[in-house]
């Protein structure tokens, strides 16, 4: 497929450029922050939440000393809570795979993980989506502003990069939520250095999700004609 055929094709939704891929791994990465969250809440069971704020893992299942994974909600019910924020979660997935790339699938996007924050999903990840809507909202655009900066040298070396920047990112994101519930870092036991260790990872995470966004703007820059 000649380059400008490849881009018609992307703005048609036959497939999928980069950012788009992107934005459905990063989907499901974050929604499965959410389905953790909701696993929590609905293990405290029936109960009031009693206020806005709440606190995602209760005193029976906590884990280490910063282990609450706090969150919000306007559910005033830990079952209802989970439940919700389990089913916000598979949306998300569902939408992330199948529906990104169609007019006005970055703006849905936003609007589901809106909707998750406001129901237990957490609020550690609203960084994180508000920076991938903020590049989806580039999918099946012709990138005109990226390939004054990507056209040359620079855009081909990293234009290779954004899978395995992706990978990595997906894998900080899941090893920070970890943490986060086990608190075990090995060969660290002060709660507090864990917290930081934890915060590290997920900001290294954050820097390669901008990292991936660019070098995956390279690399479709370099297959595709101006549209």
């Amino acid at each position: 497929m000649k380059p400008a055929e490849d881009a018609l094709a992307v703005k048609r939704g036959r497939i999928k450029d980069t950012a788009a891929k992107i934005t459905s791994v990063l989907g499901i990465t974050f929604a499965i922050a959410g389905i953790h969250h909701g696993f929590f809440e609905t293990l405290q069971g029936n109960k009031p939440t009693e206020s806005f704020a709440i606190r995602s893992i209760g005193p029976e299942q906590l884990m280490w000393e910063h282990g609450t994974d706090d969150a919000v909600t306007i559910i005033p019910n830990f079952l209802m809570t989970g439940i919700a924020a389990i089913a916000v979660s598979l949306i998300i997935i569902v939408w992330s795979v199948s529906f990104i790339q169609r007019r006005h699938g970055p703006l849905v996007f936003l609007l589901l993980f809106v909707m998750l924050t406001l129901v237990g999903g957490g609020i550690g990840h609203i960084i994180f989506f508000l920076t991938t809507w903020a590049y989806a909202t580039r999918i099946g655009k012709p990138l005109r502003w990226w390939r004054r900066i990507l056209s040359g040298k620079f855009g081909r070396v990293i234009s290779p990069v954004w899978l395995y920047s992706l990978s990595f990112a997906s894998l900080c994101f899941i090893i920070g939520l970890e943490i986060s519930v086990f608190g075990f870092v090995p060969g660290v036991s002060n709660p507090d250095t864990i917290l930081r260790i934890c915060w590290g990872i997920l900001l290294v995470g954050l820097i390669f999700i901008n990292v991936s966004y660019i070098s995956g703007f390279a690399h479709d820059i370099g297959k595709q004609a101006v549209v």
